[in-house]
């Protein structure tokens, strides 16, 4: 278990993996008892499978992504859609935090690797969040800066550029199979690192190391344990 070369990078994603992605729970604040009790898990799993269809056509900032999943998931169910909610929504993207254990597992990686974020954030969040993760990063790319989000493949073309290097000189870690495990393997990114948040079924035939606490990934790296 681990990787027996040393990366010229370890590329994150940043919301799900690192940072606490809290959307649900905001949808449920921001939406209160407009969201009736019996049918909120189907309006945040649909909004979920729409989100990731906003992501897959042309490039729209984040702020629309959230609002057209939200309206197109309002509409299916006979709910009222109101713009502001979205917006409200949207803006408690930078007040998220990290998953505990991130910020020193991330620190300590760092003394080793390069650590850099690739993330479907706008720039102004994906600067906010990664600050809230207090562990330096050599480059951050949002879905602005590409125009592109994941799981488009450009996506990952556009940060193998950006970085210089070919597909087997870096290492990428997710929490999502669907987001990013599967575009990377396309691409030809072979080391990759699940890090298995309970979000997604393991798909375990796109070849990475699968790990379920964040304090594991420095180890794959040959480092100690703390």
């Amino acid at each position: 278990m681990g990787f027996d070369a040393k990366p010229k990078f370890v590329t994150f994603d940043m919301n799900g993996t690192l940072i606490k992605f809290s959307i649900n729970d905001a949808m449920r604040e921001v939406l209160g008892d407009r969201l009736p009790a019996e049918i909120a898990d189907d309006y945040l799993r649909i909004c979920k499978a729409y989100r990731i269809d906003e992501c897959t056509g042309a490039y729209q900032p984040f702020h629309r992504v959230v609002a057209r999943s939200m309206e197109r998931t309002s509409r299916k169910l006979g709910l009222e859609f109101r713009e502001e909610d979205a917006r409200a929504v949207y803006e408690t993207i930078p007040t998220w935090g990290p998953y505990p254990g991130v910020t020193e597992a991330l620190n300590r990686l760092a003394e080793e690797v390069p650590l850099v974020i690739i993330t479907n954030s706008d720039t102004a969040h994906a600067k906010r969040l990664s600050e809230n993760l207090k562990a330096p990063f050599e480059v951050v790319i949002s879905a602005e800066e590409m125009g592109i989000y994941k799981p488009r493949l450009g996506a990952f073309d556009y940060m193998l550029d950006k970085l210089g290097v070919t597909p087997d000189e870096l290492v990428h870690v997710s929490a999502s199979p669907m987001y990013d495990h599967r575009p990377a393997a396309i691409v030809g990114i072979e080391n990759k690192v699940y890090m298995d948040r309970g979000w997604e079924h393991d798909e375990h035939w796109l070849g990475y190391e699968r790990i379920t606490d964040i304090a594991d990934l420095p180890v794959l790296f040959g480092l100690p344990r703390p």
